[in-house]
């Protein structure tokens, strides 16, 4: 199998387009980027240069073992993710994105693709720490197998690992 670790060196972790990947990663770009699974990963994150970067950048995750990065997939209370409660008396989970003097831009997580929302100061009553979102692979009841592929794309995407990962590392 050829090896693309120094073609990521060389473009800066960007794949070549014309690379295939491996049958395990092949399987989590599909379930990473599948339109027609509104839980998909893709809605909110973006990897070789594919999906839509509203969440984290998950080559960070790459690296971590198969457990840890399951761990982060399932966690239900994050660094990012933050309840913003209105005036109104509504509330929704959001992402932060932008703010200046006036105004607060979140990405609103209660819908899938997340919406940005773009909200003045006056309108907020509070942005607490997110205590009901759950990151949706989890609620999406991904099996143990579609996890892993899933993370064998990750791995691949981001570094060219072409090992592949066991659904019995990830619990």
């Amino acid at each position: 199998m050829t090896r693309i670790w120094p073609l990521l060196l060389i473009t800066g972790c960007a794949l070549a387009a014309d690379v295939k990947p491996p049958a395990q990663a092949a399987r989590g770009r599909v379930l990473f980027l599948d339109e027609s699974n509104t839980q998909r990963c893709g809605s909110c994150h973006s990897l070789a240069k594919q999906g839509t970067a509203v969440g984290p950048d998950l080559s960070r995750l790459a690296r971590l073992s198969p457990h840890a990065i399951v761990s982060a997939i399932r966690a239900t209370r994050t660094a990012y993710v933050q309840t913003v409660k209105l005036k109104n008396g509504k509330e929704f989970p959001g992402m932060p994105a932008a703010k200046d003097d006036s105004t607060v831009q979140f990405y609103d997580l209660s819908v899938t693709p997340a919406v940005l929302r773009k909200l003045d100061r006056n309108d907020i009553s509070a942005i607490v720490d997110n205590s009901v979102w759950k990151h949706p692979p989890e609620s999406a009841g991904y099996t143990p197998q579609q996890l892993a592929d899933v993370i064998a794309y990750i791995k691949w995407a981001s570094y060219g690992d072409t090992k592949g990962v066991s659904p019995d590392n990830i619990e």
